[in-house]
């Protein structure tokens, strides 16, 4: 992994107020902690820090300057605003060379299951231990011509080297099914549709088919309502 070098400002107002106006002003507020030492709190040029992620990835390590010495810290936490996307708070840990450190890795697949197969992917990423400055970039599930019926369980997936897994070893990370058939689909669609009322075809003076003895095409006129008697009561 590359040493990616970063410059921070230390923050010193706090809350959610403080980090609005940090946010406003270009930067995004981070707290970088860990090895028993006092939080600190600081910024980084919001421009700068998202291309850092983009080209290094969620588990980047960074080299944080301007906030006394030099840090190396992990990218713990990346917070973003659910609807805008852009990102609200960092936390960072620091780490030492030769530490090693749990990490989620992202999952991928690699080749084209058997024909007439479905392939399901259960698990997004994987937990694993790793070195700090050797953190894979995403973990490979080779898939070429998986038969229907084969299971990659986390155990049985080959990690990269130096890294150790922590997730269940039983957890199904992809499922190779049997692709449905053409027919089994139109069934389906079939079956989805049964038991849908259409609306009663429109007469020619635009009322339904179907109606009460009323004048609205409601509920039958009662005949003691229509005489202008109160039914239940006795003069």
């Amino acid at each position: 992994m590359a040493d990616v070098k970063i410059a921070a400002e230390p923050r010193t107002e706090f809350g959610k107020g403080a980090a609005r106006r940090t946010r406003r002003a270009g930067r995004v507020p981070a707290v970088l902690y860990g090895h028993g030492s006092d939080p600190v709190h600081l910024s980084f040029d919001t421009v700068e820090f998202a291309a850092v992620m983009r080209e290094n990835g969620r588990n980047a390590v960074l080299t944080v300057t301007g906030v006394g010495s030099q840090q190396l810290a992990l990218t713990k936490s990346v917070v973003r605003d659910p609807i805008k996307g852009f990102i609200e708070h960092v936390d960072l840990v620091l780490v030492r060379r030769g530490e090693k450190v749990q990490v989620d890795v992202r999952v991928v697949t690699v080749g084209e299951a058997a024909s007439g197969t479905l392939v399901f992917q259960n698990e997004d990423t994987l937990t694993i231990q790793a070195d700090a400055l050797d953190i894979p970039e995403e973990i490979s599930v080779v898939i070429e011509d998986a038969e229907i019926g084969t299971q990659f369980l986390a155990g049985d997936i080959r990690l990269p080297d130096g890294s150790e897994l922590v997730s269940d070893p039983e957890l199904l990370v992809v499922n190779v099914t049997e692709a449905p058939t053409e027919e089994a689909l139109e069934e389906e669609i079939d079956t989805e549709g049964a038991g849908v009322e259409e609306d009663a075809p429109e007469t020619e003076d635009g009322e339904g088919s179907e109606r009460g003895g009323g004048s609205d095409g409601g509920a039958p006129e009662d005949p003691a309502a229509a005489a202008g008697e109160t039914p239940g009561k006795e003069d």
